[in-house]
C-alpha cells in the first residue's frame, strides 16, 4: 500500500502534467474534490492535498464553495516544502528550464565556507556559476560549492551540464535528503551577468544540502530575480 504521500504526489503531479499539456485550459474549472477522489482512487483528503501543492505552484486557484480554476503563470512559483533541484521547479510549472555556466573551477574554500560546510580549513570545492532560465528569460543566478572529496575518481568540471541534484544522484551516488535554508531579501547591482535588464532585487536562498547522513553534499546560494520566480509555503494548524 502506498503511502499518503506517495499518493497526494501522484495526484498532483498528474493533474500538472494535465494542466501543462492544455488538457485544462487557463481559466477553465477542475472536476470536484468527489470526481477526481473517484477517478485516482483515492480520499477527497489526498485529492485536497494534491490541489494545495499545485497551488502553492500557482496552477490553480480554489475557491471554496465555488470550485477550483486553472490559473495562466506569469511567473515561476515553488513551494519551499519539498526539497527540489530548480531545474525541476521549473518543468514542473510548465517552463523549459535552461541554464548558462559563468565558471566551473575547482578552488580552496574560504574560511568561513569551511566553517559553514563543516570542512577542514584546507578543504577544496568545486565552485560553480551559473544562470538559471525558464523559457530562455534568466530567473535565477546560483553559486554552487560542492566538496571535492566527494566527487567521484573521474571527475571533470564538464560534467556539470545540467541539475547539480541529479548529477549527485546519478554520477556521484550522493543522494540529497534535506536542506536548511535561509531566505534574505537582497538589493544589489553586483550579483547578475548577461540580463540586458540588469535588475538589482533579488530573493536569496541560502541553504545547505545534506544526506540521510547529515553529510554537507552543497553549499548553494540561489539569487532569484524579484518578480521572475517567487516563493510559496503552505502553513496548517
Amino acid at each position: 500500500m502506498a503511502r499518503n504521500g506517495s499518493l497526494v504526489t501522484h495526484v498532483s503531479d498528474d493533474l500538472r502534467r494535465r494542466l501543462t499539456s492544455g488538457q485544462y485550459a487557463a481559466g477553465s474549472k477542475l472536476p470536484t474534490e468527489s470526481e477526481l477522489s473517484a477517478a485516482y482512487s483515492v480520499s477527497r483528503p489526498t485529492v485536497r492535498a494534491a490541489l494545495r501543492e499545485l497551488e502553492t505552484k500557482s496552477l490553480v486557484r480554489t475557491q471554496h464553495g465555488v470550485g477550483t480554476f486553472v490559473l495562466d503563470r506569469p511567473t515561476i512559483r515553488a513551494g519551499l516544502e519539498r526539497l527540489d533541484s530548480i531545474t525541476e521547479s521549473i518543468r514542473a510549472t510548465g517552463r523549459e528550464p535552461g541554464m548558462a555556466y559563468k565558471s566551473r573551477v575547482v578552488r580552496p574554500l574560504l574560511p568561513d565556507e569551511a566553517q559553514k560546510m563543516d570542512l577542514a580549513p584546507s578543504a577544496e570545492a568545486v565552485e560553480v556559476r551559473r544562470s538559471i532560465l525558464a523559457d530562455g528569460v534568466i530567473v535565477a543566478y546560483s553559486y554552487d560549492l560542492l566538496p571535492l572529496a566527494l566527487m567521484p575518481d573521474d571527475f571533470s568540471t564538464d560534467q556539470l551540464d545540467g541539475s547539480l541534484f541529479a548529477y549527485l544522484r546519478d554520477r556521484a551516488h550522493l543522494f540529497p535528503h534535506h536542506g536548511v535554508a535561509e531566505i534574505h531579501a537582497v538589493h544589489s547591482e553586483h550579483v547578475g551577468w548577461d540580463d540586458p535588464e540588469h535588475p538589482d532585487l533579488y530573493v536569496l536562498l541560502d541553504q545547505l544540502h545534506y544526506d540521510a547522513d547529515g553529510t554537507v553534499l552543497m553549499y548553494s546560494r540561489s539569487y532569484f530575480i524579484e518578480g521572475r520566480y517567487a516563493f510559496t509555503v503552505v502553513r496548517s494548524s
